[in-house]
């Protein structure tokens, strides 16, 4: 096993890179709720991926001064996988400041206490297993224990270079 004297860190520059790397590289959306300490919060996230089949669990990664630090303390967490048709609920939880969980919002508070919302294609009611500190992130891995399709979905919808765009057929390439 070799030690490293010298840790090494990013620069501005290679900073920068990163995030221009990432910004080409599609991401699917996700909106994660929980109960928070003074009522239901939730989040957009582009982070979220299947980790493990047996038992079923994900991953997913915060950052952020408001919502973010209370849905990491979450001990559980409802992972919502979006559709195109619910573009409009993936902006406003994705805009800071933007009033969620109205009275025109279709939701409803689940007999476990977290905020379940009647968009998207499926939703994932998680336990939150571990969570780990990266730099200015928190990494989130959950177990998943309950799934629930709520549509047949339109066509997923993905973030690629700080744009919403959908899949459908015609986006398919030949093998």
């Amino acid at each position: 096993m070799t030690t490293l004297s010298h840790r090494p860190t990013a620069t501005d520059s290679d900073a920068a890179l990163f995030r221009d790397a990432f910004r080409g590289h599609p991401a699917g959306l996700a909106v994660i709720t929980a109960a928070g300490p003074d009522g239901p919060i939730g989040l957009t996230a582009s982070s979220v991926s299947s980790v493990s089949v047996d038992p079923p669990s994900l991953v997913f990664s915060l950052s952020g001064r408001t919502t973010a630090p209370l849905l990491a303390a979450a001990d559980t967490v409802v992972v919502h996988l979006m559709d195109s048709a619910h573009q409009g609920l993936v902006h406003t939880f994705a805009t800071p400041g933007t009033a969620r969980f109205t009275a025109d919002m279709d939701w409803e508070t689940l007999p476990t206490g977290e905020p379940l919302l009647h968009g998207g294609t499926w939703a994932l009611r998680c336990a939150v297993a571990q969570r780990i500190d990266v730099g200015s992130s928190r990494v989130v891995i959950a177990t998943v224990l309950q799934v629930r399709r709520q549509s047949d979905g339109t066509e997923p919808l993905v973030y690629h270079d700080r744009t919403y765009h959908r899949l459908g057929s015609g986006s398919t390439l030949a093998g």
